[in-house]
Parts: C-alpha cells; structure tokens; sequence
C-alpha cells in the first residue's frame, strides 16, 4: 500500500498544502481526496512506500533489542 501526499485548491480557491492519503495506487487515492473535496483541483501529489519504512523500522527494533542484550 501506498500513501500520497496531495496539495490541492479547493472549488472555494483555499490552498491546502497537505493532504495524506492511502491507497493502492494514486487513481484509488484521487478517488478518495475527491470524495471529501468535491470539485478540487489537485496541484501536487507525492507518494510514498509505506511498507519499506515498516520494514526499516522492525530492523531497526530488532538493532536496539541487540544492543541492550549485550
């Protein structure tokens, strides 16, 4: 799964910046930042991995465990 990072213009002309959403893919996540702002127009969008930082995160846990049982 993956998350997106949208800014958007809303039909009011109010800029937001950030907006996180998940999705399967950006079409999937579209669909979903345009279900709760209707008629927006999207200015950016940026994903992201979210299952590689869930990965470097348990090896890091697993480097911390290491380090405190020496």
């Amino acid at each position: 799964m993956q998350k997106f990072d949208f800014s958007i213009q809303t039909r009011d002309g109010q800029r937001i910046v950030s907006v996180n959403i998940a999705g399967q893919d950006q079409a999937e996540a579209e669909k979903k930042l345009r279900q709760m702002y209707r008629q927006c127009e999207v200015v950016s969008c940026n994903s992201k991995d979210i299952t590689d930082r869930k990965i470097q995160q348990i090896a890091s846990v697993e480097d911390i465990l290491t380090l405190i049982s020496k």
